[in-house]
């Protein structure tokens, strides 16, 4: 039985769990439970996760939800002084540019990703996906500058720092990003790594698979 069990489709936030398990080689199990009353919202997930959201994780009897504290956990309890930054400034840059990712940009980024390229064309909302592009515009030079200097955030080396705010934005691969050189050589560092193109298989997978009245249902749900 697998150490580790990761709950959600891989198009969600669980897309950020599998990729560090897969970034950190242990072995997991992952349960691709949906959105709704027929996943998340049944008895038997709210038992374990009662927000009714994905993803969550069980690690034996230890239970986890919110998926960069998911991410932040798996990457301390494996890989401290590599994937996890060993000194205290690392980790605390690790979690300002992750609650920076969740702050600034992750609904951004899902608003602009539902009207460019999820929804049906004819449902796309024009003006819905031009703020989108307003709102991120700023964080985007932000993080442009940020990683202008050096590969990564936290300098030399690929950080769950990294994975945490390039897998919040991953959506943001299909952006025409040219006003954020560095930003888009960044991302595509990340995006590239084998891990991340394993979870992005899964994640470009479930999208293909999920149909549109899905869709449509997390745009409702999340006033997107």
């Amino acid at each position: 039985m697998a150490g580790v069990k990761i709950y959600g489709m891989a198009r969600t936030r669980a897309f950020r769990a599998l990729w560090v398990a897969m970034e950190l080689g242990i072995e997991f199990e992952h349960i691709p439970i949906e959105i709704g009353e027929a996943g998340a919202q049944t008895p038997e997930f709210l038992a374990i996760n009662p927000n009714g959201r994905l993803p969550v994780i069980v690690d034996g009897d230890f239970v986890l939800f919110e998926s960069l504290a998911i991410t932040m956990y798996l990457a301390r309890k494996h890989a401290t002084g590599t994937l996890y930054p060993a000194t205290v400034e690392g980790e605390a840059k690790t979690w300002q540019w992750s609650l920076w990712a969740l702050n600034e940009v992750d609904r951004g980024v899902n608003i602009w990703s539902l009207h460019a390229v999820r929804l049906p064309k004819a449902e796309q909302d024009i003006a819905k996906r031009n703020e989108a592009l307003k709102v991120i515009e700023k964080p985007f030079r932000i993080l442009d500058a940020a990683v202008s200097k050096t590969p990564y955030l936290l300098g030399n080396d690929f950080t769950v720092a990294d994975l945490n705010v390039a897998a919040v934005i991953s959506r943001a691969a299909d952006m025409v990003l040219n006003a954020n050189r560095n930003l888009k050589a960044w991302l595509m560092r990340c995006l590239d790594r084998p891990a991340a193109k394993r979870a992005l298989a899964l994640k470009n997978k479930s999208d293909a698979d999920t149909p549109d009245d899905v869709t449509r249902r997390i745009a409702r749900i999340n006033r997107l």
